[in-house]
């Protein structure tokens, strides 16, 4: 970042395969921030979940799971430093071991809407969050960031596209893990985890009212970040 600037908090919220990961992931190459992926958090509590057996409906086991992961450091945010920017990436340790490829397993991912849905999880998680972010010069990437654990960050993107480009984008990624999947089926897991995100009782996917609207459906990546890096620069010169 520019010397005399104010890092700021910039949250980018939207829906499972609109392209918040890489859209994250770049801009804070480019701005020289944090990148913090606040959904591999969930999906590192579903993937304990399933190593230790838990049904999704065993909301306070679950929730036992999460606080227990947290306080007594079995999940760990690690810092990934020599991003091209100047940057740092995370990674996601969980008993020692880095999960980062293992918690995007597609049941993981459905996992997660259903750990995310938990409150107590959530509260367990909510104060992790927040401290790394308290800062600035980070880059908060979730369902709920602008609306929930940073509403009053000083930028906020609500990234979007349509079901059907976010379902060919995943079915293509897991092809090219060499997965086992269809298109129709990849599409109907697009649909199921917008109407458990949009429907969970306790902070449900909404566009938070200030945040501004980005549609990757059809657009460049370089295009998407380059336009959002200078209103997040202009932010910083405002202080």
């Amino acid at each position: 970042m520019t010397s005399g600037r104010r890092a700021v908090r910039v949250a980018i919220d939207g829906p499972a395969g609109a392209g918040k990961s890489t859209v994250a992931r770049r801009l804070a190459e480019r701005l020289g921030y944090l990148l913090l992926d606040t959904g591999a958090l969930y999906r590192t509590v579903a993937l304990a979940a399933v190593r230790e057996k838990l049904r999704w409906d065993e909301a306070e086991a679950l929730g036992a799971l999460a606080e227990d992961l947290v306080t007594r450091r079995r999940m760990v945010i690690e810092r990934v430093e020599g991003a091209t920017g100047g940057g740092s990436g995370m990674r996601v340790v969980l008993d020692g071991e880095d999960v980062s490829a293992a918690i995007r397993a597609p049941e993981v991912s459905l996992g997660a809407s259903r750990v995310s849905a938990v409150p107590a999880v959530r509260a367990a998680l909510l104060d992790m969050q927040r401290g790394q972010g308290a800062v600035g010069g980070v880059v908060l990437e979730g369902r709920d960031i602008g609306t929930v654990v940073f509403p009053d960050a000083e930028v906020k993107f609500f990234l979007t596209a349509s079901p059907e480009v976010r379902a060919r984008r995943r079915y293509e990624e897991l092809v090219a893990q060499g997965k086992d999947a269809t298109y129709e089926a990849t599409f109907n897991d697009v649909e199921r985890r917008d109407k458990a995100d949009t429907e969970r009782p306790v902070a449900p996917l909404r566009q938070a009212e200030d945040a501004i609207v980005v549609d990757s459906s059809h657009r460049d990546v370089a295009e998407l970040v380059e336009e959002m890096a200078l209103v997040v620069e202009a932010r910083e010169r405002a202080g």
